[in-house]
């Protein structure tokens, strides 16, 4: 144990990385959405989905890297949020950019599904 924390295991480390992939991918889906023409009730649902989803997956990597004693129920916030947004990403399927940013949300969702299980 370094600095009284216990060490990071696969698991975290992987669910760590999903979080910022999707986070990444959030942020692009947002910049993409911006640009695009219309707008509307649908743009904005995904548009606030988006954004809860890039600020829990970011806050939940941050928990999981210092070890924070609450990063199990983050994980568990984190997941649903994920869910939320590759549901609202799905409202438009035939749009790639909307298809890929669903499926790392639900990449995202299931890694911390599991890590929220591992430590409850």
């Amino acid at each position: 144990m370094q600095n009284g924390m216990a060490p990071m295991t696969k698991e975290m480390k992987e669910c760590m990385e999903a979080c910022m992939a999707c986070h990444t991918m959030c942020e692009e889906t947002m910049t993409y959405c911006l640009q695009m023409s219309g707008g509307g009730d649908q743009q904005m649902q995904v548009m606030r989905a988006l954004m809860d989803c890039t600020g829990m997956t970011r806050m939940c990597a941050d928990m999981m890297m210092r070890r924070s004693p609450m990063m199990t129920e983050m994980c568990a916030m984190c997941a649903r949020a994920c869910e939320m947004c590759a549901e609202a990403c799905m409202a438009m399927p035939d749009d790639e950019q909307m298809r890929r940013c669903a499926e790392a949300c639900r990449k995202a969702a299931s890694m911390c599904r599991s890590m929220a299980g591992a430590h409850a």
